[in-house]
């Protein structure tokens, strides 16, 4: 069974393409994406808003959350 669905495809399709051309612009600073990796993101995100099969996306916050220093005791 595959994990993306077309509609997901078409949109990282799009996305990579807008790159190409340099019109892909990121989020709220606006700025012009170079990446590949970055484009394909984008693409993704746009697709798991639209309702596309996309899997979830690994939860970023849980890394954040490490301890910097140990409990004192």
């Amino acid at each position: 069974m595959a994990r993306y669905g077309k509609k997901a495809s078409k949109k990282v399709e799009s996305a990579m393409r807008e790159r190409k051309r340099g019109t892909l612009r990121s989020g709220k600073s606006g700025r012009k994406v170079k990446s590949r990796k970055q484009a394909i993101a984008i693409g993704l995100s746009e697709a798991r808003r639209s309702g596309a099969k996309v899997p979830r996306k690994k939860n970023s916050a849980k890394k954040g959350k490490k301890r910097g220093k140990r409990a004192k005791r």
